[in-house]
């Protein structure tokens, strides 16, 4: 595989003619470079969001919905996004600003060309996980997760990410810390913030150590990990933390209703605190707790290693070289006030010989496998409801993993017998069924008029999905196919529903080849 053949694998979903044509006129490097600083503009994308209709349908108190709407809510104010968490609203009006964001976040990746920024957005969505279903107050403000946190941070500081992540209402909601308040505070945030966020379960060590002073390095404010003693304490800085929404405050009133972020300090826990072997003193001004607690975490060197390690292994590998690890370790910890740390960080494993000598190491998730697929066929799909239907029975559905650890990252949860099974279906399905109406594809006309010959178009084909040679066994076995008993040298035999139909399950074929299903 040549580099930029495998460059385009792994920091899009999929090469098309037109990233293959960037790529070549530009070079590695600079290509690189373009999609670590994308724009606003984005000219193709912009219009399939502006003109892209999505449906709704409902009924409520009699009155009946059914109908197509463009995507309205993405760039919503939060006042706008708020109003719908009244009780008179219907369930599918609160739940529209996640489904224009799942179908958005689809469009983005067959469309955009900055593809290293949704790899990235898709990245932080899943390390950052919260499901849409866990509270409905979670998808009405999806728009505002997506928008001011993991967009506007995805290449940014991993401090400031960390903080807007906390102050977010999808997370204060998904991790109930919305409610956490003084005697007893409530630990979920907490404990995530330690296991998932930040520091990685790895570096949990309550197996070994009991007591804060235990843990080495501790007595001097830099212990190796955590323990359950420095959950307890972070989950009492973070009370307080919570959300504008009305509840009833205790002390006589209710909250003020705008669904901001709101620090309460009346529900705050002000006693003295040790995290990670820091004292925090009493009566700290508003927030201080949280926000040195968020400092002590995104500063760890078993941050470092853990982000890292994570980013490595969604890039390049499931068990990603050591050595890449200590050169995406070092640059994080060297840039860990540099407001585009994470951009150093990404711009240092893919410039990295470790990422050049990895291709072919990483399993396509059902996202990655479908929008590859339609983009190397060049179709302009619609992500309805079915569409997400189809990913559902892959295993993955945008903001709707249940659980914080977002959908694992590893080969051996995606290639069980049932989920290749769905891969093979779906593929077969989008291409040689329209009962969807997901895509409109001419294969014919995408090939030059010269091209005539079996060899010839599936070459053609080859080349449009892998970007190089496959092995002879599977090219030898899909020219035979496409020529049903006649010459690989000869046009197809057949009538022209049949060639056609025999051209789409040639295309399906290849997309449902082991060396398909991997980036």
């Amino acid at each position: 595989m040549s580099p930029e053949t495998d460059l385009l694998q792994r920091i899009s979903y999929g090469p098309t003619p037109a990233s293959r044509q960037r790529l070549g006129q530009i070079g590695l490097a600079a290509f690189v470079e373009e999609q670590l600083n994308p724009t606003n503009q984005d000219a193709i994308c912009d219009q399939r969001l502006a003109t892209f209709l999505l449906s709704i349908e409902y009924e409520h108190k009699g009155r009946k919905v059914k109908e197509s709407r463009k995507l309205a809510l993405l760039d919503a104010p939060l006042a706008q996004l708020w109003a719908l968490n009244r009780e008179d609203k219907p369930y599918q009006e609160k739940v529209r600003p996640a489904e224009e964001v799942a179908a958005a976040t689809c469009l983005r990746a067959f469309h955009s060309q900055w593809q290293l920024r949704e790899l990235m957005a898709e990245f932080w969505h899943n390390h950052f996980n919260i499901s849409v279903n866990a509270d409905q107050r979670i998808a009405l403000t999806l728009p505002i997760y997506d928008r001011e946190v993991i967009r506007k941070h995805l290449f940014g500081n991993f401090r400031q990410l960390l903080e807007a992540v906390a102050k977010s209402q999808a997370m204060l909601y998904y991790l109930d810390n919305v409610h956490s308040k003084a005697s007893p505070a409530n630990e979920n945030y907490a404990r995530e913030l330690f296991e998932l966020h930040t520091m990685g379960a790895k570096n949990y060590y309550n197996h070994l150590y009991n007591r804060w002073r235990e843990v080495p390095g501790a007595l001097t404010g830099a212990p190796i990990g955590y323990i359950d003693e420095d959950v307890y304490e972070a989950s009492r800085a973070f009370t307080g933390w919570t959300v504008a929404d009305g509840t009833y405050n205790e002390k006589g009133s209710n909250l003020p209703n705008t669904g901001q972020f709101l620090y309460f300090d009346a529900w705050h826990d002000n006693y003295q605190k040790r995290v990670l072997g820091v004292e925090l003193a009493p009566n700290q001004p508003a927030m201080t707790d949280g926000l040195k607690v968020l400092d002590l975490v995104a500063y760890h060197p078993a941050t470092a290693q853990h982000i890292c390690h994570k980013i490595c292994q969604r890039l390049v590998a499931d068990n990603p070289p050591a050595s890449l690890l200590a050169k995406a370790m070092a640059t994080w910890t060297a840039q860990q006030q540099s407001p585009d740390q994470i951009k150093q960080v990404v711009r240092t494993i893919l410039l990295s010989p470790e990422f050049a000598q990895s291709a072919g190491q990483k399993i396509k998730r059902p996202l990655d496998l479908v929008v590859s697929y339609l983009r190397a066929l060049q179709a302009d799909p619609t992500p309805n409801q079915l569409f997400f239907y189809f990913l559902g029975r892959m295993g993955q559905q945008p903001f709707q993993w249940p659980t914080p650890t977002g959908h694992p990252d590893t080969a051996s949860h995606w290639l069980n017998t049932n989920m290749l099974l769905a891969r093979w279906n779906v593929v077969q399905v989008l291409l040689l069924e329209d009962w969807h109406q997901l895509i409109k594809v001419d294969l014919r006309a995408q090939m030059p008029a010269s091209l005539t010959t079996c060899r010839g178009m599936t070459d053609f084909w080859i080349d449009r999905f892998f970007g190089r040679p496959v092995a002879e066994a599977i090219r030898q076995r899909a020219m035979n196919y496409l020529a049903a008993g006649g010459s690989e040298e000869e046009p197809p035999v057949g009538g022209p529903e049949e060639i056609k139909y025999r051209l789409a399950q040639l295309v399906a074929l290849l997309a449902m080849s082991p060396e398909y299903q991997y980036r």
